[in-house]
Order: structure tokens, then C-alpha cells, then sequence
């Protein structure tokens, strides 16, 4: 179907007309569309339109309404023959008829029509050769700005022939009939590889535009041989990356934050055979109580014009409250990656020469460093572990709370885990990367009898790490995950090393390991089909 061009299009690049703004969305739009207008002109949108207020440093603060994370169980993919048997379904990958995405879409399409529009056309990857082409349509010149941060900003030059591979139609303030649309809620975030559509309806939360191209890499890339992960990524001087995979609370921003590595990107990163590259080119960043002390370039990055911060509280005079949590945890804060003093301004780095799997153990169990086998790091990057405690989370309690997430990162896999394993056990062994497991959390007892790692010890480990001075340690096995522990790592205290010596009561130590043991166990039944017999033995003990 011929899209309609009865409106007018506004800013963006001159040779483009309606027609050719709205091509490959389907959308028929009788009002103004905004085609790619600068960050200058979509703020001055925003402030006009009460969508937001500006900070005393220019910053574009939005309050994202009664969603202030995503809605992952509100995340749909459309089940479609030529896709169906590569999908993991799940209670995330949830299947959606195509006969009820055609009436979503027709819905929302209608919708939009009868809206002002602001477009955004924008890349995802930083390798040319695996990049593709991504369309935003929003109703909201926020939401726009957001989309321009967040995502890889093509030269002008490229904008007036620019035809996406993928389209998101967004209408966050439109709420939907559950019923109509076989959804759980008035929220939707559905998706068509086959059609390579994004719809997102009902939220205002901008972080789903973000992980629905995410989920979209981890789909195109596997088949190509290019590993997609959620990690950040930093570079040394030579221009080798070094990957930093880890749950929310390990430590992953603030350890990959180095001013002696330049950095490749916070969060989304491919690696292929070519090295690895960054998919995005903006981060997103968490930011209640940043101190500006312990994070100076977050913390800069987030006061100046550009930036959309969601959820954060502007005082009088514009003054930001990053320490107000009274609307939610998860306030945040958008930027162009370009705003982090030392990024990698092509996204791109060398062949990976160190991967870390960071973790908090609240149990005390885990060694703060230890060395992994592919077969071992492919069983932790497939567990994804670390441990919640109490003040993290509503409703927990005294004891820690094993948390478990497939490659880090299971709610973004269209794929089953096994996949982005295999992926990795390949890369390991065919590059002679060293795999490292970190553990950031509790030593010498369990979260309340012991404390947690010192960042102190934790940054010495990743000098020794990254600088190949343990390339020549000697190495023991400790009893319960077979995992490889160095004797001694210059500025750590050599007890310290092997947790069974850190704890005072070593009966107490033998018990917490066997229960954290037998977590991993049972997570491990969800995936132990899907991988061979050495995956599965190289984590085993020999206690039994």
C-alpha cells in the first residue's frame, strides 16, 4: 500500500517529502511530520509541547508516568511460520497471533495519523557490515530525542536516501483493549521479524525503544557468527577490547569506566571476527544518588543540554535531585556516547584478549577472581548469576536471593541461551582469550556476617587481569565449582583469595557453598539439554 503524503514535513534533510518520511511505516498521515530535526529543535519541541522542563545545565527532564521500567511481561513476538521453530518462547518471548498484530497495528497506525509525528532515522551497529537501518515514529519530540542519543547518528549526507530495515511505531499514550488484542494489559511491545516491525503502546518508559533494537541484534546477528552481548567494553592502548558482562548491582559501569581505556559503549556490543563494536551510540544511564565524586563522567555527562534524564527530580531554579527516589529507583539519564570524555568515537574496537563475568555473591561463596575454562565460562555466561539483597529490592529479606539471567541478559534473547553460548565457548577458544569470573559482592561470610568486596581489591584484580601478569601465577582448585583460583595478585591479601580461608567459621563457609551449589544445579536443568557433557563437568567439585 502507497503510504499518504497529505502532510507536511518539517526540518530534516531538504530533499525528503512526506512520502519519503514515512516510507516503510504504513503510516497515513494527515498532519505535521518532523523529520529528523537536531537535538536543539526537537528540546525546543519538547518545552513548548509541556512534555518536559530543562535543568539549570539544559538537561530535558520527563516524567515517564505510572511506567518507570519496562514492561517485560507485556513484550510480545509475533509467531510466524518462517520464525516459529528458532524462537525461544517463554513467558517473555510471549506469542502473538499474526492476525492480532495485524489489528495492533492497523490500530496504532490509525492512530498515529491523526497525531503530529517526529521521525527519527538512525543506525544500530557501528561495523558498517552489520549494521542495519532503524526508523522511529514517535507522537512525542522527547521520545525522538531520546531515539537520537541513544542510537548511532548517520552524516547527513546519508539521511536523504535513508530506507530502514526496521521500523518502530511508537504511541506511548495510547492505551489498548486488552481484550481486542489478546494482551495482559493496556501496554504492548510487540515485534515482527518477519515484518520487521516494532510497535510499542502504552509507555512512556523510553527504555523499551532501546532494548526492542537490542533484541533485534540478538535475532540477525547469531546466524552472520557475530556474538551479541550485553556487556560494556573498554580498549587498551594497543586497541584490544576487554568485555564486562554483569547483572545490575556487579559493578559493570564503574569497572569498565577507566580513564586509561577508552570506551567502546555501556551496555550492547557484537563481536565478530573482525573485533568487537558497539551497537549503540549513546548510553543510558542509572543515576539515583550518583555522586559526582565516584562517577565525575556520568555525573557530567547528565548536566548538560541534549541529555533527556527520566524520572529525576528538578528542584527550584532547575537544580537536579539525583538522591529523590520518590518516584522510582530506576531514574535515568540518556546521553550521546560522545559526552563520555575517553569513548571510542568509531564505537569500535580490536578482537577481544579478556572477557569478565562480574558478579555480587551475597552468599561469600565465590572467589573475587578466578580463571575459567571456555567450557566454564560458557556455564557462567549461560547462568548469568548474582544475588539480590534487602534494600535492593522491594519485598526481599535478610538472606541473599539468587538471581539468574542467560547471558546476562535473558529478557533481549529472541534466541534459546544455548545459542549465544555456543557463540562464545568458539570465540574463546579460537581467539586464546582468558575468561575471568569476578566476584564483586560479600567475602569472609555470607551478606550480614561478612562485607562486601573492596573496590580496592577488585581494582587491583582487573590491573593484574588486564595487564597479563597472571598469565604465570600459580593456581589452585577450589572444591565446590572446580574453579581456578590465583595464589597471590599483587595489592590483594592472599587469604582473601580463596573464600574458604576468608571465613572464620569454615563449617558455615562448607554449608553456604553446597546450598549456592545447588542453585546452580537446578537453574542449570534449564539449559543442561542444550549443551554437551563437558559444559556440565567442567563446573563439577569434588565435593560432593
Amino acid at each position: 500500500m502507497q503510504d499518504r503524503c497529505d502532510a507536511k514535513v518539517f526540518g530534516g534533510v531538504k530533499s525528503q517529502n512526506p512520502c519519503k518520511a514515512l516510507e516503510k511505516t504504513g503510516v497515513l498521515s494527515f498532519h505535521a511530520v518532523y523529520a529528523n530535526l537536531s537535538a536543539s529543535e526537537l528540546v525546543a519541541a519538547a518545552l513548548e509541547r509541556l512534555e518536559g522542563v530543562l535543568s539549570e545545565d539544559g538537561a530535558l527532564a520527563v516524567d515517564t508516568g505510572e511506567h518507570t521500567g519496562r514492561s517485560a511481561k507485556d513484550k510480545f513476538i509475533v509467531d510466524e511460520p518462517a520464525i516459529r521453530a528458532d524462537v525461544w518462547w517463554n513467558a517473555t518471548n510471549q506469542k502473538m497471533s499474526p492476525e492480532h498484530f495485524t489489528r495492533l497495528t492497523d490500530t496504532v497506525r490509525g492512530y498515529l495519523a491523526g497525531q503530529e509525528l517526529f521521525i527519527q532515522d538512525l543506525y544500530a551497529g557501528a561495523d558498517p557490515e552489520h549494521r542495519i537501518r532503524v526508523r522511529v515514529v514517535t507522537t512525542n519530540a522527547w521520545h525522538a530525542q531520546f531515539a537520537r542519543n541513544m542510537f548511532i547518528r548517520p552524516p547527513v549526507e546519508d539521511l536523504g536516501n535513508f530506507t530502514p530495515d526496521y521500523v518502530i511505531l511508537h504511541a506511548p499514550d495510547l492505551a489498548l483493549d486488552a481484550e481486542t488484542y489478546a494482551l495482559r494489559s493496556s501496554t504492548a511491545v510487540a515485534l515482527s521479524f518477519e515484518q520487521k516491525l516494532i510497535v510499542i503502546a502504552g509507555t512512556q518508559y523510553a527504555g523499551e525503544i532501546k532494548k526492542s533494537i537490542f533484541t533485534v541484534m540478538n535475532w540477525l546477528l547469531p546466524p552472520k557468527g557475530v556474538l551479541p552481548m550485553h556487556c560494556s567494553a573498554n580498549i587498551d592502548s594497543t586497541g584490544d577490547s576487554a568485555l564486562f558482562f554483569g547483572l545490575s548491582g556487579t559493578g559493570k559501569t564503574t569497572l569498565s569506566s577507566d580513564r586509561n581505556r577508552p570506551l567502546i559503549g555501556d551496555d550492547e556490543h557484537g563481536w565478530s571476527d573482525e573485533g568487537v563494536f558497539n551497537f549503540e551510540g549513546g548510553c543510558y544511564a542509572k543515576v539515583i544518588r550518583l555522586s559526582k565524586d565516584a562517577e565525575p563522567d556520568i555525573w557530567n555527562a547528565s548536566h548538560r543540554f541534549g541529555v533527556v534524564l527520566e524520572n529525576v527530580t528538578v528542584g527550584d531554579g532547575g537544580k537536579l535531585d539525583l538522591d529523590d527516589a520518590s518516584r522510582t529507583e530506576n531514574t535515568r539519564s540518556c546521553y550521546p556516547t560522545n559526552f563520555i570524555p575517553n569513548a571510542v568515537a568509531s564505537g569500535r574496537g580490536g578482537k577481544a584478549q579478556h572477557v569478565l563475568m562480574l558478579t555480587a555473591d551475597a552468599f561469600g561463596v565465590l572467589p573475587p577472581v578466578a580463571k575459567l575454562t571456555p567450557d566454564q565460562a560458557m556455564y557462567h555466561f549461560l547462568s548469568g548469576y548474582t544475588a539480590r539483597i534487602a534494600g535492593t529490592e522491594k519485598g526481599l529479606g535478610d538472606e541473599p536471593e539468587a538471581t539468574f539471567s542467560a547471558c546476562f541478559g535473558a529478557r533481549f534473547l529472541p534466541r534459546p541461551p544455548a545459542v549465544y553460548g555456543e557463540l562464545l565457548r568458539k570465540r574463546l577458544a579460537a581467539g586464546q582469550v582468558s575468561c575471568w569470573l569476578i566476584n564483586t559482592g560479600w567475602t569472609g561470610g555470607a551478606y550480614g556476617t561478612g562485607k562486601r568486596m573492596s573496590l580496592a581489591y577488585t581494582r587491583a584484580i582487573l590491573a593484574a587481569v588486564l595487564g597479563d601478569t597472571l598469565k604465570n601465577a600459580t593456581f589452585e582448585v577450589e572444591p565446590y565449582f572446580g574453579l581456578s583460583i590465583p595464589r597471590h595478585v599483587e595489592g590483594v591479601p592472599d587469604q582473601v583469595l580463596n573464600p574458604a580461608q576468608a571465613w572464620a567459621d569454615k563449617a558455615a563457609y562448607d554449608a553456604q557453598a553446597k546450598k549456592l551449589v545447588s542453585l546452580f544445579e537446578k537453574n542449570a536443568e534449564g539449559f543442561a539439554a542444550e549443551v554437551s557433557p563437558e559444559v556440565l563437568q567442567s563446573v563439577a567439585g569434588a565435593v560432593a
